[in-house]
C-alpha cells in the first residue's frame, strides 16, 4: 500500500510508544520481518526547533529502518511546520502529527489528544504542515476527547481536507486512556468515509488479532504493546495473510532477542559508522556514551522486561530478577538463564 509517494512493503506497523520503541527495538523488530513502516517515539516540535539534544535523540533513526516516520507533536501551525521541514531535512519519508496522547502533560499545551477539541485548529496545523514539505504529512489521533464526545469521523474528514496523506485512528478516547476496549466498528466507518489510507490501533495483542483487524476494511494496523509483548507478531500476522502457518518462536529466540538489544543500546553511538545514524541538521553527536550508560541499558530492558515477559511461565520471576540486576553482566546472566536452559518453543 502507499501512503503518499511512499511504497510500504506491509500494511503492519511498529506504533510510537514513549520510552519504548526507541531505534535499537525498531531494528530488531524489523529484522524479523512483517513490519511496512516503523515510527519514532513522539517528538517535541519546540525541542526540534530549539534544537535541544535531548529531543533531538528521540527523533534519531537508521538506515535498517526506512522507511521511517518521524512523529511529532505540539499545538502551533508555525512550530509544527518548521519541525517538519527539520524532519524532512534529516531525510525521514513520512512525518506524522500526534493528536492521541492523552497524558496530561502534553494535553495540556493544546497537543496531543487536545488538538482533537478544536477541529478546525488541528486542520489548520496540518495545512501549514502539508504546505511546508513534500513527504507526506499523516495524522494520528483517537476515538474523541471523552466518551461524550467522539468526534474522530468529524476530525478525520478536516485532517483529509487539510492534505493529510494518512490517518490513524486508535479506537479508546483520551478520557479511556488504556482502559476499556478500542472501538474498531469506528475505525472501520472512518476508513469507509475517506479517500486517504486509515490504519486503526488497539488490542491487538496476537497475531490473529492483527489479521482480523486488518480484514475489517482499514488500509493497515498499527500495533503497541502487543509487539512490546512479542517482537514477532508483524512477522507471525504476515504469515497468515500469505496462508502459511505463523513462525514459532522459541524461548532461546527470545533470549537472543534480549541480548542483542542489549548489545545495540550499549553500542548505540560508539561503534556506529558514519552517517550511520540521521541527526537533525546542526545537532551535536556524542563521541562517547553519556555517564551511567549501563546504568541506562539496564533501565531500558526493565521497562521492555514488564511487557516482555507477560504470558511467560515464571515471568513474574523474571520480572523481579531483572529488576534487581545491578550490572548488564548480570542482566545477561539472568537472561542466559531463564531463556537459554528452557526446552520448549512459545
Amino acid at each position: 500500500m502507499k501512503v503518499g509517494s511512499i511504497e510500504l512493503p506491509s500494511p503492519f506497523v511498529v506504533a510510537p510508544m514513549a520510552g519504548m520503541t526507541d531505534t535499537g527495538f525498531r531494528r530488531l523488530v524489523k529484522r524479523h520481518g512483517g513490519c511496512g513502516l516503523v515510527v519514532t517515539e513522539m517528538v517535541s516540535s519546540e525541542g526540534l526547533v530549539r534544537g535541544i539534544d535531548r529531543t533531538l535523540e528521540y527523533a534519531e533513526y537508521t538506515e535498517e529502518e526506512r522507511p521511517v516516520s518521524i512523529q511529532i507533536f505540539g499545538g502551533d501551525p508555525v512550530k509544527m511546520a518548521d519541525a517538519a521541514r527539520i524532519v524532512q531535512d534529516m531525510g525521514a519519508d513520512i512525518v506524522d502529527i500526534n493528536m492521541g496522547c492523552p497524558v496530561p502533560k502534553i494535553a495540556k499545551h493544546n497537543a496531543g489528544c487536545s488538538l482533537m477539541r478544536e477541529p478546525d485548529h488541528a486542520a489548520r496545523v496540518v495545512e501549514a504542515m502539508v504546505g511546508a514539505v513534500t513527504i507526506p504529512v499523516t495524522v494520528k489521533m483517537r476515538a474523541g476527547w471523552t466518551d461524550k464526545d467522539r468526534n474522530a469521523p468529524v476530525l478525520a474528514r478536516k485532517v483529509q481536507d487539510a492534505g493529510a496523506s494518512a490517518i490513524t485512528i486508535h479506537g479508546r478516547t483520551a478520557e479511556q486512556s488504556y482502559s476499556g476496549f478500542a472501538d474498531w466498528e469506528l475505525v472501520r466507518q472512518i476508513a469507509s468515509d475517506l479517500q486517504i489510507p486509515v490504519f486503526g490501533s488497539g488490542d491487538c495483542v496476537e497475531p490473529e488479532q492483527v489479521v482480523e483487524r486488518m480484514n475489517s476494511g482499514v488500509g493497515g494496523v498499527l500495533v503497541g504493546r502487543g509487539v512490546l509483548r512479542n517482537p514477532w507478531i508483524l512477522a507471525q500476522a504476515a504469515d497468515l495473510v500469505a496462508g502459511r502457518t505463523p513462525r514459532a518462536v522459541s524461548m532461546q529466540e527470545r533470549g537472543q532477542f534480549l541480548l542483542d538489544y542489549i548489545d545495540l543500546l550499549l553500542d548505540q553511538r560508539e561503534h556506529e559508522q558514519q552517517g550511520f545514524r540521521h541527526v537533525a541538521p546542526g545537532a551535536s553527536q556524542l563521541s562517547s556514551p553519556a555517564s551511567g550508560h549501563q546504568r541506562w541499558v539496564i533501565n531500558k530492558l526493565r521497562a521492555l522486561c514488564a511487557w516482555y515477559s507477560k504470558g511467560l511461565d515464571s515471568g513474574s520471576h523474571l520480572r523481579v530478577a531483572v529488576n534487581s540486576a545491578e550490572s548488564v553482566s548480570q542482566l545477561r546472566h539472568l537472561i542466559e538463564d531463564f531463556f537459554m536452559t528452557a526446552p520448549a518453543a512459545v
